[in-house]
């Protein structure tokens, strides 16, 4: 069998250079390291920003953006506010300024509402109306919230007989009718101010929430990450706070968000019961209770604060629908 012929120095630079730069380019990314390891190739930025994982809150924020119902709900509520906190930047007159002789009267330049029974601006009223039903809706939220979810946490968390004592507490709060209840402890309180309607609302409103936190906290536990730090040896604090409760804290928010709205309707039933606000405090509930007898004579003086009162229950509704459907990895 014939010799092969060697192959000529032409044929080995006719490969071309590109043979030529991917050998050095492999010579250089195999280079040996002090002890023998071979240098690690660095991944790039860009790959590994686009690895990177979202959170549950981002992706949350992501969808809300893209959301009509809360984009309408977050512009009402953000217009709440703003009047609750300057009430006077759109309605510079007073609340307690009335004039007998304009009882009932309809609209009229400077007063698009017309005038209650007492010859009071309907629309100055329903706008001052609004800071008493926003600070009741808030407060009592904000106390329910932290009341009901530190009770329920631990509940959940300790489990035994705190658990079983918290569930039974629930289970008497649950029985007591909330309307009845306010009619009777709020008949003896002669205070005109909002705390005692916030303190009965976050008396009997923090057990649905306690139910939400304790049955949260309990799904939480049974995840691998808190068996992996209970197995490094963390404390039940830094359990409880740095990995339970951030992730058992979304369906609080979206109860709490939904509760909301409720408080300020419970706020004006009782006031209209007359056992909540009282005059001359400014509430949509009085000014409903009081336009309630003339409504065939004056009906705009019901039609105004029944309506404010309506859109703004409405909004913490909707608002609410928007953030459980965000967080809730089961509707996406």
């Amino acid at each position: 069998m014939p010799d092969q012929p060697f192959p000529s120095d032409g044929a080995i630079s006719g490969r071309g250079t590109a043979g030529a730069m991917h050998l050095a380019a492999s010579e250089a990314e195999t280079l040996e390291r002090p002890f023998g390891g071979r240098a690690p190739v660095e991944p790039e930025p860009a790959a590994v920003s686009a690895e990177r994982p979202r959170s549950l809150w981002s992706d949350a924020w992501r969808d809300l953006r893209r959301n009509p119902v809360f984009i309408v709900s977050g512009l009402i509520i953000i217009f709440l506010l703003f009047v609750s906190l300057w009430p006077s930047a759109i309605a510079p007159g007073s609340p307690l300024k009335c004039d007998l002789a304009k009882s009932q009267q309809g609209s009229a330049p400077g007063h698009p509402f017309g005038y209650d029974g007492q010859g009071c601006d309907v629309y100055t009223r329903t706008v001052y109306g609004a800071r008493t039903s926003v600070v009741v809706g808030v407060c009592a939220t904000l106390g329910v919230a932290v009341l009901g979810s530190v009770l329920g946490a631990l509940a959940g968390f300790f489990g035994g007989l705190w658990d079983s004592f918290l569930s039974r507490v629930t289970d008497i709060f649950f029985a007591i009718p909330v309307v009845l209840g306010g009619l009777v402890l709020l008949s003896v309180v002669t205070s005109n101010s909002v705390w005692p309607v916030i303190g009965f609302i976050v008396l009997l409103g923090w057990p649905q929430i306690s139910r939400i936190a304790r049955g949260a906290v309990i799904t939480a536990q049974q995840n691998d990450y808190v068996q992996a730090a209970r197995a490094l040896g963390a404390s039940n604090s830094r359990v409880l706070l740095r990995h339970i409760a951030p992730n058992a804290v979304a369906p609080v928010i979206v109860v709490a968000t939904i509760a909301l709205g409720t408080y300020i309707a419970l706020e004006a039933t009782l006031s209209y019961l007359g056992v909540g606000l009282k005059p001359p405090s400014v509430s949509w509930g009085i000014d409903i209770s009081a336009a309630s007898p003339y409504i065939r004579n004056a009906p705009h003086a019901l039609l105004w604060p029944s309506g404010a009162l309506a859109v703004t229950v409405l909004a913490f509704i909707m608002l609410g629908d928007a953030v459980r459907d965000a967080l809730d990895p089961k509707l996406r």
